[in-house]
């Protein structure tokens, strides 16, 4: 299915851009979609030490629902999502970026593959909007159909009760009517 969102972004906008793989980067913690600081970090080709520090420097422009630090519940929780974790021992805590705090760090990294790697990664959310956006869409189609047809058997259900019934009444034995001869023997 992440397939056919990337086809209905436009070949332009989709060159030299790995939705895939930056859609297998985001994930959700506490009803956020987020990126990890390591991931980030990995894609704006810097350490994950220097991003967190420019982050640190400009606090301020990173609210709760732009970046939160993820707690060792979570961070265990998101490991066990996975069979082998490529992710070695940490420190410190990941930082977890939603979308607009990924589109905040284009203003706080500024080198040139930066500003690329933001327009890529918000084209990527963009993307996994649309998928669940068109999966709603289908849901309520599907939830539709289902109340239709449910709807249909009922119908019929009745129908054939009713036909039940008719022949139930039908194979009763009935009292005959009018005179009965009846022989006497002699």
């Amino acid at each position: 299915m992440k397939t056919q969102v990337i086809q209905s972004i436009s070949p332009v906008i989709a060159q030299n851009i790995d939705l895939p793989a930056i859609q297998n980067k985001i994930y959700e913690i506490r009803g956020y979609k987020v990126m990890l600081d390591f991931d980030l970090a990995e894609m704006y080709q810097v350490e994950t030490k220097v991003l967190n520090q420019a982050v640190k420097r400009n606090i301020e422009r990173f609210p709760f629902d732009f970046m939160f630090q993820l707690t060792n519940k979570e961070l265990a929780d998101l490991r066990s999502q996975f069979v082998t974790s490529s992710w070695g021992g940490t420190r410190y805590l990941p930082y977890a970026f939603s979308e607009h705090g990924v589109t905040m760090l284009s203003s706080v990294l500024k080198s040139k593959k930066a500003i690329d790697t933001n327009i890529s990664i918000v084209r990527a959310f963009v993307a996994l909007r649309q998928y669940a956006l068109g999966y709603a869409e289908l849901k309520q189609q599907l939830d539709n159909f289902m109340l239709e047809t449910n709807l249909q058997f009922n119908e019929i259900y009745q129908a054939f009760t009713e036909l039940a019934e008719q022949k139930r009444k039908a194979d009763k034995p009935r009292n005959p009517i009018g005179y009965q001869h009846i022989e006497r023997k002699e």
